[in-house]
């Protein structure tokens, strides 16, 4: 069970990792204004959302399931603040999806936003982190 929690923790970490980075990639791909750096900012944001923080979700989520159904289902059900903490992980899947989305404006040149809106949304997965961590450490409820 130990290796099964360190594994769930690193691709935890790669996922997340991706959350924070690939939005400060779209910050930086809006302000540029030359085709060379926009080139190199799809290749980035391409390699890290296919290449490591999609496979890094898909094992989180993977190693999470199976250590709730080895672990923790016969508790599950008074288990309120699993379940805040899986809602919150529910959140950041949309967020995931909304990465893919602008992903593919900047792909196919259509991102009509500006890099304020790329920093406020850099700023979301901080949150859900942070609540995140605490709900596993303290576990309130």
């Amino acid at each position: 069970m130990l290796w099964l929690k360190a594994f769930h923790l690193i691709f935890m970490v790669t996922w997340f990792a991706g959350l924070f980075y690939l939005p400060r990639l779209f910050v930086y791909h809006a302000m540029s204004d030359d085709e060379i750096s926009n080139e190199r900012f799809k290749v980035m944001e391409r390699k890290l959302f296919y290449g490591i923080m999609t496979p890094g979700m898909i094992v989180t989520f993977a190693f999470g399931f199976w250590m709730l159904v080895d672990y923790a289902w016969g508790m599950y059900a008074s288990m309120g603040w699993l379940h805040v903490k899986l809602t919150l992980l529910a959140c950041l899947l949309v967020y995931h999806y909304y990465c893919y989305r602008y992903l593919l404006d900047f792909k196919f040149d259509r991102n009509q936003r500006s890099h304020v809106f790329y920093r406020w949304f850099n700023e979301v997965p901080v949150v859900f982190l942070l609540a995140i961590v605490i709900l596993a450490v303290v576990k309130p409820f």
